[in-house]
């Protein structure tokens, strides 16, 4: 498979890259254009051998099978079209879309092309624990998931961030965005086709500031057989090592599993931890070694124009709800005076 990045505006385009050529995959070039030096900067670090081609020739360049982009997230839809129109699949950053009318243009272009669209939703497929849990689950460690709480607190790093990452008509808002990971953890995890949105929430409570940008949000969702509580935000403290204690609890008949992605506060070293609560007791697994899928799937699926890394289906399902639950969410705290942020 011979891809090329297009979309250097976010750091997470390094793992998407790095990941893929671990996986055998040939990068042909990226194009130079962002909205963030320092992440061109860093790209240019870590792959100083790829060289640097216009975007336009990256399109229209016959031999590249796919297109990996990690541009403004109001931009990513737009760069999935036109490289799946010249006959290229294509891994986005999430989120992979920023409105339900995108959404749509997508879909029908998915539908016109045969091409693959896939959303790189890193808290799971750059995430060994997840991959751990999900055997687990599959194996019957906790009997059948009825519920799922996913946390994901960020560090914000405002010095560093470029202006799109603080206005809602590109980034998409705080539910749309990060909380995409957490609903498609809880798909996977309870084995749902689809859910609903019960109901949502979005604030701006410690970033007066910045009033178009939400710090605080949160959701319920639940399908025919589960229920699942999620909530995000911008405000990990500056003393946590880490950029944020992602965790995930899923709830079993016979038990539960919780993963603690980048860090353990009890003091464990590293990454990956996760624990199992069962009839036989309590135990911690050291998941950092679980080697990763999602990027080797993609490949083969390319090359053979399977569905392994993840279904289409699955892709449209997270980012309707994600739409959905930010479309929806309520302010909170309400405006006005008795409700006004601090």
């Amino acid at each position: 498979m011979r891809f090329a990045a297009i979309g250097l505006d976010h750091r997470h385009v390094y793992h998407m890259v790095g990941e893929l050529l671990a996986a055998g995959a040939t990068c042909v070039g990226y194009c130079p254009q962002t909205s963030d030096p320092r992440v061109l900067d860093g790209f240019r670090e870590r792959f100083p051998r790829l060289p640097a081609t216009d975007r336009r020739a990256l399109l229209d360049d016959p031999t590249v099978d796919a297109i990996v982009c990690a541009a403004v997230p109001v931009d990513r839809a737009g760069i999935a079209i036109d490289a799946m129109r010249r006959g290229k699949d294509v891994m986005v950053d999430k989120p992979g879309l920023t409105s339900l009318a995108q959404l749509e243009a997508v879909r029908a272009v998915v539908a016109e092309t045969g091409r693959i669209f896939s959303i790189c939703f890193s808290e799971r497929f750059v995430v060994p624990a997840t991959i751990v849990a999900g055997k687990l689950v599959a194996d019957g460690a906790i009997g059948r998931v009825v519920q799922t709480v996913g946390l994901g607190p960020h560090r914000l790093n405002a010095a560093i961030r470029p202006a799109w990452f603080f206005d809602p008509s590109t980034y998409g808002g705080i539910l749309a965005d990060i909380a995409s990971h957490q609903i498609d953890q809880f798909l996977v995890f309870t084995g749902s086709q689809d859910a609903r949105i019960v109901t949502s929430a979005i604030g701006t409570i410690g970033h007066a500031d910045r009033p178009g940008f939400e710090d605080y949000g949160d959701l319920i969702l639940e399908s025919d057989r589960a229920r699942g509580f999620v909530r995000v935000d911008w405000f990990t403290a500056d003393g946590l090592p880490t950029w944020g204690d992602g965790r995930l609890t899923i709830l079993g008949t016979e038990g539960t599993i919780e993963l603690r992605k980048y860090v353990d506060l009890d003091g464990r070293p590293g990454t990956d931890h996760v624990f199992l609560v069962d009839r036989a007791g309590v135990r911690h697994i050291d998941a950092s070694r679980e080697p990763l899928t999602y990027f080797r799937a993609f490949r083969r699926d390319v090359e053979e124009r399977t569905a392994t890394a993840m279904d289409q289906a699955h892709v449209f399902t997270v980012s309707r709800l994600a739409l959905e639950a930010q479309a929806g969410a309520r302010r909170w705290p309400a405006p006005g005076p008795a409700g006004a942020a601090a």
